[in-house]
């Protein structure tokens, strides 16, 4: 697969589940996103969701729909996203990062939530890539980078989480929010970091000061980016194709490298 034929690699905010069932301009932005470029061949999620003390990839034919929240409604919890899996991609990827083969994990919210936006039949297979709490930022940067030739492969990467994730701050209710003058904060500088092409200091987020850290509280929403942009390749151009901040502190941001 050629530079002009590679997939790119995109990291989705998905903020609440309840996106799910929504149309509205992230899931309308999130159908656009995926039409954009030809069907993948299957979806790798990092999703923020399956934060655990080891690197697993999922490898099963038939992944179950995880319902991994409480107080949404019935809708939410009855709904399910069919998606096959694949053990034999599973194993590529076991291979490119030393992952054990998992059978117990299924599809968390932060894949289907998004997915079943981008591919409503559910007919492209998907596997979940574990975030692992014991390695450091910068080995998850470096694992996103062992991912990167999946992308010529006809394979597209996905990291699930939101670069603003403060939920102690969240607006509840119907209520509308402004962004918290931190969140912007943190959102501009981070985007400029981005489109500069310097990760270093969005690996070394910890050190950034209180609008990292109020951005940031912990890491498990973050370090999606971190896959994302260690799987850049080269003449990749970053774009932001969709942006918005909900309850003043979830930033819905979508970063894309292509």
């Amino acid at each position: 697969m050629s530079a002009s034929q590679r997939l790119p690699v995109i990291f989705f905010g998905h903020g609440n589940p309840m996106n799910a069932l929504a149309d509205n301009v992230y899931t309308r932005g999130w159908r656009q996103i995926c039409s954009a470029f030809p069907k993948p061949r299957a979806v790798l999620c990092v999703s923020a969701h399956w934060y655990v003390p080891y690197t697993a990839v999922t490898a099963v034919q038939s992944p179950r729909t995880i319902h991994d929240f409480g107080g949404f409604p019935r809708e939410l919890f009855e709904f399910q996203y069919p998606a096959p899996g694949s053990p034999e991609i599973a194993a590529e990827v076991r291979d490119l990062v030393g992952a054990e083969l998992d059978s117990t994990w299924g599809l968390d919210h932060g894949s289907w939530s998004v997915l079943c936006h981008c591919y409503p039949d559910a007919d492209v297979p998907v596997i979940q890539l574990s975030i692992n709490e014991t390695l450091t930022a910068r080995d998850h940067y470096r694992l996103g980078a062992a991912l990167a030739p999946l992308r010529e492969q006809g394979i597209l990467i996905a990291g699930s989480g939101n670069l603003v994730h403060n939920l102690h701050t969240y607006g509840w209710g119907r209520r509308v929010v402004e962004p918290y003058d931190w969140a912007v904060r943190f959102e501009q500088q981070a985007r400029a970091w981005m489109l500069a092409g310097e990760h270093q200091p969005l690996i070394d987020y910890e050190t950034l000061g209180k609008d990292a850290a109020l951005s940031a509280p912990t890491p498990d929403h973050y370090l999606p980016l971190l896959y994302v942009l260690g799987a850049r390749l080269p003449g990749d151009n970053v774009s932001f194709p969709i942006e918005g901040v909900d309850g003043g502190s979830i930033s819905m941001l979508t970063v894309q490298l292509s």
